[in-house]
């Protein structure tokens, strides 16, 4: 399952990152924003995704906002969530392979529909590189995140 959240400024990446989830048949929800509301908080959804990741263990994130920073912040709030801002194919494939992220962070500023459905598709595509150090690193984040 994949989990999607925006902000207003992330709201029409969203749209289209849902039109082109829906081209390609897979299967998704929306946790919001669901309509264009220029007061509406970032945290309010990058928490509702981070949160969602969490209990459906095997299921990701895609999150919009203007910078793709804010969203990144705040999911990385909720224990268990390793999300990441990729500004390219290559940094979804590496997020992926040597982080095992869960969530990837969109810049609806910066990021073109086109090189957003790249990333996307790369980032959902990519298994993460079970090897001993990758898999050594994410064990101390989870450590440290379980026991300071």
């Amino acid at each position: 399952m994949i989990y999607l959240g925006s902000d207003h400024a992330g709201f029409g990446l969203k749209q289209a990152v849902i039109r082109h989830l829906d081209a390609s048949g897979k299967e998704y929800t929306d946790l919001g924003n669901t309509e264009l509301n220029p007061t509406d908080d970032y945290p309010d959804y990058a928490f509702a995704v981070g949160e969602a990741v969490v209990q459906n263990p095997g299921s990701f994130g895609v999150l919009v906002c203007g910078s793709a920073q804010g969203v990144c912040i705040a999911a990385n709030k909720v224990k268990g969530i390793r999300a990441v801002t990729a500004l390219s194919h290559e940094e979804a494939i590496k997020t992926r392979e040597h982080n095992n992220a869960n969530i990837v962070c969109l810049s609806g500023w910066n990021t073109g529909e086109d090189d957003a459905f790249a990333i996307v598709d790369t980032f959902l595509a990519t298994p993460f590189t079970d090897d001993g150090r990758h898999a050594r690193r994410i064990e101390k984040i989870a450590a440290y995140e379980n026991h300071g």
